[in-house]
């Protein structure tokens, strides 16, 4: 059973910056690729970014291509999303998310892929 806990969202005006960070517990956090998802209000969980075990490999939705970036630090069990250049759009709640991976390029866009979910750290981006 692992839990993850998102932490770092809040309130900012278009053009600024967040980082958002997602402690994992109860679990090996390297045999696991991450990933980020959110959801706005009345839409779809979307995917946002991924990052292999060992941080080698890195995938982002169109989206955010540019603007966001997807670390992990295995020794401190902890992914990180750092957001620059927000806009309105990127408002919703972001999740972070655990998928077993026995390869260490391995990383899925699909929210249906990952086994474990954190409870959601919400971010709103003022115009």
């Amino acid at each position: 059973q692992v839990q993850l806990v998102e932490s770092g969202g809040g309130l900012v005006q278009a053009g600024g910056s967040l980082r958002l960070s997602c402690a994992a517990s109860g679990g090996t956090f390297s045999i696991y690729a991450m990933g980020w998802f959110r959801q706005a209000p009345g839409k779809e969980r979307e995917f946002v970014a991924a990052v292999s075990r060992t941080g080698g490999s890195t995938d982002y939705a169109d989206s955010v291509k540019g603007r966001f970036t997807i670390s992990r630090d295995n020794a401190k069990n902890t992914v990180y999303l750092q957001m620059n250049s927000l806009k309105p759009e990127d408002t919703a709640v972001y999740y972070c998310a655990a998928d077993y991976s026995p390869h260490l390029t391995y990383t899925s866009t699909s929210a249906y892929a990952y086994d474990y979910w954190g409870q959601g750290t919400q971010v709103t981006v003022s115009s």
